[in-house]
């Protein structure tokens, strides 16, 4: 029925790419949803000189972006605005101020946020890489609905990167042909990353965050050991349920092994909802064709009142260092921005909306060889949770439960869960603040 307007659609990466004003806003799929080819065309059409200034919205970006258009010598014509910066970023940042240039345009913000601000920003192109068109004349983005649906439907221009190995998943995925200004076919391998086994100190934390998890809970985990770990320790639950900003391939071990039913949810019922996922080629095939998957966008997926109704909605992420009153800086090294919020604070705050829910970060004690303590008294980074917001904090001496304690109460609860090395230094602090 739409093989017409496909084929009519159809053209080679340069000539799609024309579609791209030289002067305007380029938004693109994030992560696994970057297209190589559209990057790599969208390259030359740089050094032509065809491109005049572009101004790229994006989170995540991996080497599909980092081969092409990312480079530093194009940072005159692009400008790089990353709602999540990566090393790459990073890169591009630290030599932007070896030459007193600034390169990077970081735009800080929760991650449920996103599609709502480029709305607001106007995008004039946006390019996706996508499954092959479906029967209905839809092409999914199975890895990624995140901000690339919703930007994608509002952009003045959508341009598709058809890849077959991008697989088909259910939900609120999918763009329809009618939407689609340019369509462009490139079989490619999907961006992976490779899975890193727990340590022994990621398995003392998961412990203590498993006894946390209750049979029917709904969880949310990051990326990372711990939450890798606790996903290995709740193989023997029962009808747990998955609400997760990440689909990631230790939560699809759990659903495989059946502890996942997604029973008792009470929204998406006998779904696993997630707004990006990334893992290898074996994780890609578990999502292809898959009823139980559904990918949804990030202002759904990450909008603290949806998960909230859930019961028992448990939130499992990483800080970089939490200050004794209970701030939390999960985002920035020594001053220097490293990641982002992403969807962090929108979890913690949804996981305390639910009824039994409970929001829970976790991290090593120490960082750098054990030289630094992770617990400080003030943190010397943005805040990316308030102390308001905190509930539970973990590591691998114990968990600290923050709710109803006063700042005095706070200092000692942290203390206690810090490594005993710091706890003296600490307790100081804590009376030069006047907690103790």
């Amino acid at each position: 029925m739409y093989e017409t307007e496909y084929k009519s659609k159809l053209m080679t990466p340069a000539a799609a790419v024309e579609l791209i004003p030289s002067r305007g806003t380029l938004s693109m799929g994030m992560a696994v949803s970057e297209p190589p080819a559209l990057l790599g065309a969208i390259e030359n059409r740089v050094k032509r000189r065809k491109i005049e200034e572009l101004r790229v919205y994006y989170s995540h970006s991996v080497a599909a972006a980092a081969l092409t258009i990312l480079k530093y010598e194009y940072m005159d014509v692009i400008k790089p605005h990353p709602f999540f910066p990566t090393i790459i970023e990073r890169m591009l940042f630290e030599r932007g101020q070896q030459d007193h240039r600034r390169v990077v345009f970081y735009m800080p913000g929760n991650f449920s946020a996103m599609p709502r601000v480029l709305r607001e920003i106007g995008i004039d192109t946006f390019i996706m890489m996508v499954a092959p068109m479906d029967k209905g004349g839809f092409f999914s983005c199975g890895t990624n609905a995140d901000y690339t649906i919703p930007t994608a439907r509002i952009a003045k221009n959508l341009i598709v990167e058809v890849n077959p190995r991008m697989p088909r998943v259910f939900g609120d995925s999918s763009v329809h042909i009618s939407e689609v200004a340019a369509i462009v076919e490139n079989e490619t391998e999907l961006f992976s990353v490779p899975s890193r086994l727990p340590t022994p100190l990621d398995n003392a934390i998961s412990q203590r965050i498993v006894e946390m998890i209750p049979d029917r809970a709904t969880l949310q985990v990051g990326i990372g050991g711990v939450p890798s770990a606790v996903c290995a320790g709740l193989l023997g639950r029962k009808d747990l349920g998955i609400h997760s900003e990440l689909m990631m391939p230790p939560l699809a071990a759990l659903i495989q092994s059946g502890a996942v039913t997604n029973r008792y949810k009470n929204l998406n019922r006998y779904k696993n909802v997630y707004t990006l996922a990334v893992g290898d080629q074996s994780f890609y095939e578990f999502l292809n064709d898959n009823s139980s998957m559904e990918a949804r966008p990030v202002d759904y997926v990450n909008d603290p009142s949806v998960i909230g109704q859930n019961d028992n909605a448990i939130s499992i992420n990483a800080f970089l260092e939490v200050s004794l009153d209970g701030a939390v800086n999960s985002e920035a090294i020594m001053g220097k921005q490293y990641s982002a919020p992403g969807g962090q604070l929108d979890f913690i705050r949804g996981a305390q909306l639910s009824r039994g829910g409970k929001s829970i970060l976790a991290a090593y004690s120490t960082a750098g060889d054990g030289a630094i303590s992770r617990i400080v008294p003030k943190i010397e980074g943005p805040t990316t949770d308030p102390r308001t917001d905190t509930q539970y904090v973990a590591t691998e001496y114990g968990v600290a439960c923050l709710t109803g304690k006063s700042t005095a109460e706070r200092a000692e609860a942290l203390i206690a869960i810090a490594h005993p090395k710091f706890r003296e230094q600490l307790r100081l602090g804590a009376r030069q603040l006047g907690y103790l």
